[in-house]
Order: C-alpha cells, then structure tokens, then sequence
C-alpha cells in the first residue's frame, strides 16, 4: 500500500498540532493527540507515543482510501497533499467531492483551487483552514509541473536560419513590390525612391538577427 511521504506527515503535523489531553475542535468534535477523533472522548489523556500510534494508524485508512478513489497517476508530494487534505476532511467527503472527479478525469490543474474551497467550519471562512490549504497546494506543486490534462512542459524553440531566411525573403518580395513604382520617378525622386526601399530591407534584416542573438 501507498505511504505518505515525510513532507506529508509534516505538514499534517504542523497543521493538526499535538495535543495529549482530549479537547473540543473548531467542529466541536473531541480530539486528541495530532488530530484524532475517533476514539477521542473528554478527560482522556495520552503519551507521545500514543499520538504517534494514533496518527499512523488514522493515516493507514487514510492513505488507503485516497489510493482506492484516485484513478490517474499522482507524485509522492500529490498523494501526500490529498492524504493531508483528506486526514483533514474525512474520508467520506473527499470520495464524495468534485476534486476528485475532476482529477480522474485528468484535470490535474484544478487541485489547488478545489482544495482552496475546503476552507470553511460552519459556512464561515476559517483563516486556519484557508492556510491549511495553501499549504496543501503548495505541497501538491512542489517538484512538478502544474497544468489542466497533465500536460509536459516543453522549452519555447529558437527560429530556425531557415525560417529567418523565409522572413528576409518576405522583405525582398515587398521590396521587389515596390521596385516598379519607383521605376516609373525620375531625377531626385528616383534616388529617394530607392534610398527608401534600401533602408527599409537593411533594418528589417539588422532586426532579426539582433532577434536571434539575444
């Protein structure tokens, strides 16, 4: 079975925080050690090693539930992020939830803003929570590259000589264009005529080699 990574426990247990006596969360739920809920009831108290216990136990159906909903490929930091967000959740609402529709269907671009929406306790905006998500996307970006249908990044390509020699060969048609026009001056006019069309050739071709250089 997939195990998250360390960045992952990390962050879940900078965002839960280690508690060893029971308390009520911002859900009004009893909790416990890093997070826990399920066997958290008031007046219960645990060592450290107990929440360490309890928070890899918690992550074993965790991972394993974001494994079974997750149809595409995922990086560690990506399975890591969905783990952190779902530990946070709940399994039943991350199965449920239109992030992971849209990632099965390859939209890979849509996580960061999907997991932004998971930010509110009640219907009201939780600053603690928008942070949380942040972070998770953060960690979901981390090492890779970000983009609607898992699309490669590729480097942008310099012009071919052969395509600024089609771009050349475009001034010398104009020009050539031009060329009858000025046959038909005479005197100065003639001379200005082609001082002009001579200009115009030079610096256009001074301009994409300067363009290639840089």
């Amino acid at each position: 079975m997939r195990r998250i990574n360390s960045d992952g426990v990390a962050l879940i247990k900078q965002w839960e925080g280690l508690r060893l006596d029971a308390y009520k969360c911002s859900a009004d739920k009893w909790t416990i050690g890093y997070g826990h809920t399920a066997t958290a009831k008031e007046g219960m108290s645990i060592s450290l090693n107990d929440a360490e216990s309890l928070l890899y136990q918690d992550l074993a159906l965790v991972e394993a539930a974001v494994s079974r909903a997750v149809e595409v490929k995922l990086s560690d930091n990506q399975f890591a992020a969905l783990v952190s967000w779902t530990y946070n959740i709940g399994i039943s609402a991350m199965r449920d939830s239109s992030l992971i529709r849209k990632l099965n269907q390859g939209d890979y671009g849509a996580v960061p803003g999907e997991l932004a929406r998971w930010n509110k306790v009640r219907g009201r905006v939780n600053k603690g929570l928008s942070n949380r998500r942040a972070a998770e996307a953060g960690l979901w970006a981390r090492g890779s590259f970000v983009a609607s249908r898992d699309v490669e990044p590729t480097e942008p390509s310099s012009p071919s000589p052969a395509s600024e020699a089609s771009k050349l060969g475009g001034v010398a048609a104009a020009a050539s264009t031009v060329a009858p026009l000025i046959t038909g001056l005479s005197g100065v006019h003639w001379i200005v005529g082609v001082a002009v069309v001579a200009g115009v050739v030079a610096l256009t071709a001074a301009w994409l080699f300067k363009k290639r250089d840089s």
